[in-house]
């Protein structure tokens, strides 16, 4: 992979350089060339998502261990990131890869439009159809162009604040591949809130599996 190469080589350049302008430099090729990775990938996935790889998976712990691992970003701007209501009784069937792919992207999203001071919760959950979960965020609304393109992978929402693109795209396409969906609650000017569902499956059915 000739963008994982560039990174590597810019890392190893960058442990052994002492002058800090090289060091900046470095440090924003390595930066650049993971970026471009990504979004590369990204791009594959909503192209072609692979199918779902599932196995029996705690909605709950999902939610936890995404919020732990983007806590260190989120102090880093002083926004406040946290886990509620994610006390649920009961197993998904789902891949664990890709909803904490989708979810990382979600919180990911919500950071960027919140920025300093501002606050994201996720939530984990059950009803009778879906099992669930839900990023909000206090940032600024949705306009109406926005909610229209919200999941076209090459739209900008910057005017809102918000990045959106592939990385919203992707979550779309991950909860195709569940035969789930993803939808949108943006009251105006008071945030953003979206839920990803995947349906409830049969034990008989995931035993299959």
């Amino acid at each position: 992979n000739p963008l994982a190469n560039i990174s590597s080589r810019a890392q190893t350049l960058l442990q052994q350089e002492s002058d800090p302008e090289r060091r900046r430099q470095l440090a924003t090729i390595e930066a650049q060339a993971y970026r471009a990775y990504e979004m590369i990938a990204d791009m594959m996935l909503f192209a072609k998502a692979p199918q779902p790889n599932c196995t029996v998976c705690d909605p709950a712990v999902l939610a936890r261990e995404v919020v732990s691992e983007l806590q260190a970003a989120a102090r880093a701007q002083e926004t406040e990131l946290l886990v509620e209501s994610a006390d649920v009784d009961g197993r998904a069937w789902c891949d664990r890869v890709q909803i904490e792919t989708a979810l990382r992207a979600l919180v990911q999203n919500a950071l960027e439009a919140v920025g300093r001071g501002g606050r994201v919760t996720v939530s984990a959950g059950r009803d009778e159809r879906s099992w669930w979960w839900t990023v909000t965020d206090t940032g600024p609304g949705l306009s109406e162009k926005a909610r229209r393109h919200l999941f076209d992978p090459f739209f900008s929402g910057r005017e809102a604040g918000r990045g959106l693109g592939l990385g919203l795209s992707k979550v779309w396409a991950i909860a195709r591949q569940h035969g789930g969906e993803v939808t949108v609650d943006a009251p105006a000017g008071r945030g953003v809130s979206i839920r990803l569902a995947i349906p409830v499956l049969e034990p008989q059915v995931q035993g299959e599996g």
